[in-house]
C-alpha cells in the first residue's frame, strides 16, 4: 500500500502562486506515475497533471498548461505542483494520486488540500 499526504494549500490572491507538495510513503517502489487532480463541490474530479516516477515525463491538462508545473524529488518521495498566475476558478480541493504500471486507474489518493483564490 501507498500513503499520500498533501500540503501547501491555502488562501492566495488572484495572480499569486502556491506550491503544493505530496509525500508518498509505504510501498513507493510500486508507483509508476503520480498525478494531481482537483475537485469543486458538485463537480467531477478534474485531472491536472501527471509525472512518471522514473523518467520525469510530464503531461498537463490544457486548462493549466503554462501556469502549473509538476515535478518530483525521488529522494524525498515527493511530488510538487507549482501553481502560478492563479485565478479564482482555480479554487478547489487539490488531490495527489498514484498508480502502478499495470493500470491506467489511479489507486492511491491523498486526503486533499484546499486552495482558495480570492479576486
Amino acid at each position: 500500500q501507498v500513503q499520500l499526504v498533501e500540503s501547501g494549500g491555502g488562501l492566495v490572491q488572484a495572480g499569486g502562486s502556491l506550491r503544493l507538495s505530496c509525500v508518498a510513503s509505504g510501498s513507493t517502489f510500486s508507483i509508476y506515475a503520480m498525478a494531481w487532480f482537483r475537485q469543486v463541490p458538485g463537480k467531477e474530479r478534474q485531472f491536472l497533471a501527471r509525472i512518471n516516477w522514473s523518467d520525469e515525463y510530464t503531461y498537463y491538462a490544457d486548462s493549466v498548461k503554462g501556469r502549473f508545473t509538476m515535478s518530483r524529488d525521488n529522494a524525498k518521495n515527493t511530488v510538487y505542483l507549482q501553481m502560478n498566475s492563479l485565478i479564482p476558478e482555480d479554487t478547489a480541493v487539490y488531490f495527489c494520486a498514484g498508480r502502478g504500471a499495470g493500470t491506467p486507474k489511479y489507486e492511491y489518493w491523498g486526503q486533499g488540500t484546499q486552495v482558495t483564490v480570492s479576486s
